[in-house]
């Protein structure tokens, strides 16, 4: 992978922004393609993504075609027979995880690379590999690849998920469509990005009930149709834009904002500072100033875990001590480090992060990506520290983020480099 670079140095962000469709539901709609042979059309698609081209070279290389009928739409097709081996030299991905559970559900077997991604401290696999054998597979690593066998179908039953895990809900969902008889999935973790990911099924001929955050219930068929889906706003996006607006103590609209899915998170920052006013569409973050924080990840509606790095560029600007913690995650701290090359100071006690903010002291540095969101809280300390800020393998954001330099430069950002 091409180590890139992106330069920031401070700046103030103004104007509007269009959110582009959620990478985390993108990918899981990309491997839900692979349960039925006719056409699927994604639009509001996030074509620039790194993992969605990795997912995509993924579906090539086991026989789909795809083809951009414009930059945000995309067509997948079948028209000879898929492999279920996929071999695969290039960086894996998480989602080979889903791929193993939809190749398995409409063909009895599979084998595929042991899973990438970003490293957030242990991300094991065992849940998705139960999920697997309690629908009647045999699951077993087989050098660096994962392998599963069904004598005939997998077969509907009650999978009881000891944690409200994301992976395996969506893993069980996928495979329950196909599979033989009832499935219920106990303990669920119900996100926007599952909802959008059953929406789909649901359209595409599955019977599938939600019933709260106590249990999911699906009725398994024989075969699954195409479809035409529109992929929901990426919700990580937008809190990236709002917490860059009172950072910079800009003026942001940002338009179809998730309201909904980010509940939870506007109130904690509202009363961290966020001067936050609904358009008809749209937020409207005009200026504020961050305060310390003091919150913790859990499962939805709760706050993501894929926030709290966002959420450490916020406690690097207030003026006194934010408590962040992550029960699931706390590997994920190792952006601190980075952080405290810019004047941050933190300390780390068992789950929790402690940042004691310098009310925008920070100085630009070099800097590196560890993943995905440490990348972009990166660049978010980067738009308020005196100096240039250079953010090396920036090939990370890039996995998330679609236009990140063009849209930053249209708010007014003093940014260069390359992401992709």
């Amino acid at each position: 992978m091409t180590s890139n670079v992106l330069v920031v140095s401070k700046s103030r962000l103004e104007g509007q922004i269009e959110l582009s469709g959620a990478k985390n539901s993108a990918l899981k709609l990309l491997a839900a393609s692979i349960l039925s042979e006719d056409n699927i059309v994604l639009e509001n698609y996030p074509s620039q993504l790194l993992d969605a081209q990795i997912h995509v070279d993924m579906l090539h290389a086991l026989g789909k075609e795809t083809m951009l009928i414009s930059a945000d739409t995309i067509l997948i097709k079948e028209s000879s027979n898929l492999k279920t081996n996929l071999t695969w030299e290039d960086r894996s991905i998480r989602n080979t995880l889903l791929i193993l559970g939809a190749l398995t559900a409409r063909f009895g077997e599979a084998r595929v690379p042991l899973p990438g991604g970003c490293k957030l401290g242990e991300r094991k696999y065992d849940l998705h590999v139960m999920v697997l054998e309690a629908l009647g597979a045999r699951v077993w690593e087989e050098d660096d690849y994962l392998c599963s066998k069904v004598k005939d179908r997998l077969l509907g039953t009650d999978i009881h998920l000891p944690m409200r895990s994301t992976g395996a809900t969506e893993n069980a969902i996928l495979a329950g469509s196909l599979a033989k008889g009832v499935t219920r999935i106990w303990n669920p973790h119900i996100r926007p990005e599952i909802l959008d990911l059953i929406t789909m099924l649901n359209d595409m001929g599955a019977h599938i009930k939600v019933f709260g955050q106590e249990h999911i219930e699906i009725t398994g068929v024989e075969q699954l149709k195409g479809v035409r889906h529109k992929v929901i706003a990426d919700n990580m996006e937008a809190i990236t834009w709002l917490a860059a607006a009172v950072i910079t103590k800009g003026d942001i609209e940002i338009h179809d904002f998730p309201y909904r899915d980010l509940e939870v998170v506007l109130t904690h920052l509202k009363a961290a500072g966020a001067k936050l006013y609904k358009g008809e569409n749209s937020l409207i973050v005009r200026g504020g100033c961050c305060y310390p924080i003091e919150v913790s990840t859990g499962p939805h509606p709760g706050i993501n875990s894929d926030v709290q790095p966002i959420l450490a560029a916020w406690a690097a600007q207030a003026q006194g001590e934010s408590r962040i913690i992550d029960l699931r995650f706390p590997g994920r701290y190792g952006y601190a480090k980075e952080m405290a090359r810019m004047g941050v100071q933190y300390g780390i006690s068992g789950d929790m992060l402690k940042v004691m903010g310098n009310n925008g002291g920070l100085i630009g540095t070099e800097v590196k990506a560890l993943d995905l969101r440490a990348g972009i809280a990166l660049t978010l300390c980067g738009l308020a520290a005196e100096g240039e800020t250079v953010i090396t393998d920036a090939w990370q954001i890039g996995r998330g983020y679609v236009d990140l330099i063009p849209k930053l430069k249209a708010l007014g950002a003093n940014c260069s480099g390359s992401i992709g």
